[in-house]
C-alpha cells in the first residue's frame, strides 16, 4: 500500500510538469521568461521592435532648495557649450545641544574653528603613515571668493501664508524667495565674520584634498581629520555673541538663540571664467563651530580648566543658484533634436511613451497606446488583461550623447521618474542599491554613461536606461501610461527614501516637482532626441519579446 501511494504521487507529478509544459506552449505571462530564447526553445522565437516616443527639453523654474541633504557651495563653469556658469551660496540656521550654558567665570575664548568635512575617499597611506584622499564632490580646480555673513533673516519654519494648512512648512528655492517675498541681499550679508586666513586664503579659494593634522600649543600631533573647510573665526566677534551672553534670554532655549542669531550666510563669488563648486553635507557630525576657551578654576588652583561649546548647522539650511545662461524651450508636440539636461534650477527631458496615450472611450478606432497593447496581450471589453500575446523581455530607452554641443564632465548617472505620481518606476525599487559606492548603484535599470574606450575619462556615448518592469506593468497590470522625467543624477540613491522637491510655477495649475538628486549637482549635458535626422542615434523604445513561431 505504501509503494502504491508513492507512485501514484509521483505520476501526478509527472502529469503536473507534462500539464505546464503544454500550457506554456499557448499561453505565457510570467514576466520571468527571459530564460526563453531561439536557442533554447524551439517552438518561439525572440525578436525586437523599436517604438517611437516624444521626447522634449523642460526649463525649470525656480527649485526648492531647503532641506536638502547635501548642499552647493561655489562657482561651476560648465565646459559644453550650452551652459555658461552657476554660482551657489548658503544660508543656514545655527543652534546648540547646549541650551542655557554656563561657561564659567574669568572665560578667556581661545580660538573659534569652522569645520566642514569635503565627500572623500582615502587611497592610500603614505610610509610616514600619512592618509592621501581624492576628493568626490568637487567640480573645477580654479579659485573663488568665499565671504562669511551673520545673517539677520530669519528662517522660519511654518509658512504664514497658507491658509488651508496652518501647520504647512516654508518652502524657500533658489532664486533667493519664499515663492512670494523676496530675501533680501542686506538681510543674509549684515555682519562679516572675521576670519583668520592662515592657510586658508577665502579671497583665492579652492578646496584641499590634504589630511588636516591637529597639533597642540607644543605643536605635539593630537588627531588627524579628513579633508575639511577649517577656517579659524575671529575670537572677538564670538565673544561678544555668545560668551557675554552667558545667562542672558537669548541663549536659554533654541528658539530664543535662533531668533537672537539667525544664521551663517556663505556666499560665493567668481574671480574669473571658471572656477570651482563643492557638494557640502553639514548636516554630517563633523560639520560644526566649536569654541574653545578657557575659565577659572572652581577649586582656586591656577591650572584653567578647558571648555568647548560647539554650534552646529542643524535646523533650515538654504541653497541659492544663479545663472548666467538661457536654456531653450521644448516642444511637447513633436519633441525636440537634442535634450538639455542641466542640474539645479536648470531644465529636465519630459518623455511621452505612445504618443502620450491612455485607453479611451472610443470603441471604433484604437489610438496608438490601444494598438501597442493589443499587439501583445488580450483584453476584454474594458481594456484589462487577460493573456499575453508576447513576453516582453527586455525594454529600453537609449539616450546617445551629442558630442558636437558637450564638451567632457558628462553627468554619469542620469535618472528617468514617473512625472505624474512624483515617483520612481517599478524597475528602481526592484533593482540592486549600492550604498557604499553610488556610482555603481541600480545600474541595471539605470545604467551609467558609456564612455569611449571604456575609460573613465572618455568622451560620453550614450545611456541605457531599462524599463523592462514599467512596460510589464503597463501590459499586464493595466497601469497607466504615465509622462516620464529624465534628469541628471548626483546620486541615484537620494531618490530611495526622499520626497521630490518643489518646483515655484505660478502658470501651471498642477504641483509640479523635481527629484532632489537633479538639484544637487551642477553638471549638464545634452542628448539626442526623437526629433532628429540622425536615425542610428534617434531615441526609440527598444522592447525585446519572444513569441510562439506555430
Amino acid at each position: 500500500m505504501k509503494k502504491r501511494k508513492i507512485a501514484l504521487k509521483n505520476l501526478a507529478v509527472v502529469t503536473l510538469l507534462v500539464s505546464c509544459f503544454i500550457a506554456c506552449d499557448k499561453d505565457f505571462a510570467d514576466i520571468e521568461s527571459d530564460i526563453i530564447n531561439n536557442d533554447n526553445a524551439s517552438h518561439f522565437d525572440t525578436n525586437s521592435q523599436d517604438f517611437d516616443v516624444i521626447a522634449y527639453t523642460k526649463v525649470l523654474d525656480p527649485v526648492q532648495t531647503n532641506t536638502l541633504p547635501i548642499n552647493m557651495l561655489g562657482v561651476y563653469n560648465d565646459p559644453s557649450s550650452e551652459y555658461g556658469t552657476t554660482t551657489a551660496s548658503i544660508v543656514s540656521q545655527i543652534s546648540s545641544p547646549a541650551i542655557n550654558p554656563d561657561f564659567g567665570e574669568g572665560v578667556q575664548l581661545d580660538s573659534v574653528i569652522l569645520t566642514i568635512p569635503y565627500f572623500s575617499t582615502p587611497t592610500e597611506i603614505t610610509d610616514e603613515g600619512e592618509t592621501l584622499y581624492q576628493l568626490d564632490s568637487v567640480f573645477g580646480s580654479e579659485p573663488i571668493k568665499v565671504s562669511l555673513y551673520e545673517s539677520t533673516y530669519f528662517l522660519r519654519d511654518i509658512n504664514p501664508d497658507n491658509d488651508d494648512d496652518i501647520n504647512a512648512p516654508q518652502l524657500y528655492y533658489s532664486n533667493m524667495s519664499t515663492g512670494l517675498d523676496n530675501i533680501s541681499s542686506a538681510l543674509l550679508e549684515a555682519i562679516e565674520i572675521p576670519v583668520n586666513n592662515g592657510d586658508v586664503d577665502l579671497n583665492s579659494f579652492v578646496p584641499s584634498d590634504e589630511q588636516i593634522r591637529l597639533t597642540n600649543e607644543d605643536d605635539e600631533l593630537t588627531g588627524l581629520l579628513a579633508p575639511s573647510l577649517r577656517l579659524s573665526l575671529g575670537v572677538g566677534y564670538w565673544f561678544n555673541k555668545i560668551i557675554e551672553m552667558q545667562g542672558e534670554p537669548e541663549l536659554s532655549n533654541l528658539n530664543n538663540f535662533r531668533d537672537y542669531f539667525r544664521g551663517i550666510y556663505i556666499k560665493a563669488e567668481s574671480l574669473g571664467a571658471s572656477g570651482n563648486m563643492t557638494l557640502l553635507n553639514l548636516a554630517s557630525s563633523g560639520a560644526n563651530i566649536t569654541l574653545f576657551y578657557t575659565k577659572d578654576n572652581d577649586l582656586g588652583e591656577e591650572v584653567r580648566l578647558d571648555g568647548t561649546y560647539v554650534l552646529n548647522f542643524n535646523g533650515n539650511r538654504v541653497n541659492f543658484i544663479s545663472n548666467d545662461f538661457t536654456i531653450p524651450p521644448g516642444d511637447d508636440t513633436t519633441g525636440d533634436a537634442n535634450l538639455h539636461l542641466k542640474g539645479g534650477q536648470g531644465s529636465i527631458a519630459e518623455i511621452k511613451l505612445f504618443n502620450g496615450e491612455n485607453i479611451d472611450d472610443d470603441t471604433t478606432t484604437n489610438n496608438i497606446f490601444e494598438t501597442f497593447k493589443n499587439e501583445f496581450v488580450e483584453t476584454d471589453e474594458e481594456g484589462n488583461f487577460v493573456s499575453s500575446k508576447k513576453l516582453v523581455n527586455e525594454a529600453n530607452l537609449v539616450f546617445y550623447v551629442n558630442q558636437d554641443l558637450v564638451n567632457g564632465s558628462e553627468p554619469e548617472r542620469v535618472y528617468i521618474y514617473d512625472v505624474d505620481n512624483q515617483r520612481p518606476l517599478p524597475d528602481y525599487t526592484l533593482d540592486v542599491a549600492n550604498t557604499s559606492f553610488p556610482q555603481f548603484s541600480r545600474i541595471n535599470h539605470l545604467g551609467r554613461l558609456q564612455r569611449e574606450g571604456d575609460e573613465f575619462d572618455g568622451d560620453g556615448i550614450k545611456y541605457k536606461l531599462r524599463i523592462t518592469e514599467h512596460i510589464n506593468n503597463l501590459l499586464l497590470r493595466d497601469s497607466t501610461n504615465v509622462k516620464l522625467g529624465l534628469s541628471v543624477s548626483g546620486n541615484i540613491n537620494l531618490e530611495n527614501n526622499t520626497l521630490q522637491y518643489d518646483i515655484l510655477s505660478m502658470l501651471s495649475e498642477i504641483d509640479e516637482t523635481i527629484p532632489v538628486s537633479a538639484i544637487v549637482t551642477p553638471r549638464g549635458t545634452v542628448l539626442i532626441g526623437n526629433n532628429t535626422l540622425d536615425e542610428e542615434k534617434k531615441l526609440y523604445l527598444e522592447i525585446f519579446f519572444t513569441e510562439p513561431n506555430n
